[in-house]
């Protein structure tokens, strides 16, 4: 573990300077916009959330399930902590502001940690024009269903699995720049960034599949994997650090992210986005954790009419990892999935529909078919706002087939049901 540890120390100094930046003496903190630690710079949000699930062993607890939490084939019922998140917003000058976000996850193994850490730059508006830019520690705008500084689903409890996979496994340390336009009546966004730190992306998602939860990945924590086959565990082990940098150094291997956004003069936008971490699948530090080359592509979009919105996101990528044999990597996953989210308005109670699909591909020489995986997901949700408090109750129904769930003894084909009662609360 000592090459991991000197690999995480030279990636943390990247958020983690993010926050000390705003501790630094300025000229900007003697202008009246400076506000570093007043009330209004801090948040804190947290739920409490009774869980009742059934299934195979969750995938937190080292087994296959698609959940935050797991059972053992029979119903089980728990109280739980949810997330608390103590969000801090220092406004250094009128354009400059930073975002530093701890969290504590309960219920399965409760962690704490760092979630995002990166200053904020945001000049006056233009007449038709608007500049912004953000640097460290931060998830890339990809998510329809989550908001807020602390990153929380906005109508449901549980995102979609692609969300879900983005709060595990897709969060670099970046440098990003977005520029809005209003042209006529059409309004287009164009976002880019350069980003290190996030070799190991597709791991999880390979090994694992996919998943639904809202419990995201902390800073420099690692994320359990499932049981591997014999040869997959000899050059892999049972963890990943999706913030990690695998070759010594950070940012040797710079990826990107670009994002592409337009509103036309109806209550409709429409998304494009690309992401390419530019890893080197051969790369592997003393740990045995390798560079993914891993790349996707997503198309979005959002429509409103009235109290009811429409939200869909369709995701395809590849991940690949290992040298090659005969022209072929070790591990070569194609992955693809989409949802559509239905949400309605009913005064202050919201209701929330999702059906989704997800699948894996794997063609590698380590790694085949047997890893493939193809399921779905139903979920509804509603919600009831009490001012700073919000109550909602979710039920969650999954399907999915793994034929690495033989390995253990399990029957390829799992279903799970959860039904989940939350409160939340938000200062």
């Amino acid at each position: 573990m000592a090459s991991t540890a000197n690999q995480l120390r030279l990636v943390r100094a990247a958020p983690v300077a993010c926050a000390l930046a705003a501790l630094c003496p300025s000229a900007a903190r003697a202008q009246s916009d400076a506000r570093i630690f007043t009330a209004d710079a801090f948040e804190v949000s947290g739920d409490l959330r009774l869980v009742g699930v059934d299934g195979e062993r969750g995938w937190l607890d080292g087994g296959f399930g698609k959940l935050r939490s797991g059972s053992n084939g029979d119903l089980r019922v728990q109280p739980q902590l949810g997330n608390v998140n103590l969000v801090w917003t220092p406004q250094l000058s009128f354009a400059l502001g930073a975002t530093v976000v701890g969290s504590v996850q309960g219920g399965e193994h409760t962690r704490a940690g760092l979630s995002e850490a990166y200053l904020s730059y945001r000049p006056m508006r233009g007449s038709k024009t608007a500049f912004s830019a953000r640097a460290g520690l931060m998830w890339p705008p990809i998510s329809l269903e989550h908001e807020g500084a602390d990153w929380h689903v906005a109508d449901s409890i549980t995102p979609s699995a692609i969300n879900s996979w983005v709060g595990e496994e897709v969060r670099p340390v970046a440098a990003e720049a977005t520029l809005a336009a209003d042209l006529g009546r059409h309004k287009v966004t164009a976002t880019g960034a350069v980003m290190a730190a996030n070799d190991t992306s597709g791991t999880l998602l390979t090994f694992r599949g996919w998943a639904l939860h809202d419990r995201t990945t902390l800073a420099f924590v690692a994320q359990p994997l499932p049981p591997l086959g014999p040869a997959i565990a000899a050059i892999q082990p049972r963890y990943t650090h999706p913030l990690l940098d695998v070759p010594a150094g950070f940012a040797r291997r710079p990826g990107y992210y670009a994002k592409l956004a337009w509103q036309p003069p109806a209550p409709v936008r429409i998304e494009l986005f690309r992401y390419d971490n530019n890893a080197n699948p051969e790369d592997v530090n003393a740990d045995m954790e390798w560079g993914w080359r891993t790349q996707f592509t997503q198309a979005a979009a959002i429509a409103r009419v009235g109290g009811t919105t429409l939200k869909g996101q369709a995701m395809e990528g590849r991940t690949r990892m290992g040298f090659e044999e005969s022209g072929v990597r070790w591990i070569d996953c194609r992955f693809r999935s989409a949802f559509l989210l239905l949400t309605h308005s009913f005064g202050p109670i919201g209701l929330a529909v999702r059906g989704e699909g997800f699948e894996t591909r794997n063609k590698g020489s380590l790694a085949d078919a047997d890893y493939d995986e193809g399921g779905w997901s139903a979920m509804i949700a509603a919600k009831r706002e009490f001012g700073p408090a919000a109550a909602l109750i979710e039920l969650l129904h999954v399907s999915s087939r793994r034929e690495d769930r033989e390995d253990v003894g399990l029957n390829p084909r799992q279903s799970q049901t959860q039904v989940q009662a939350q409160m939340r609360i938000h200062w």
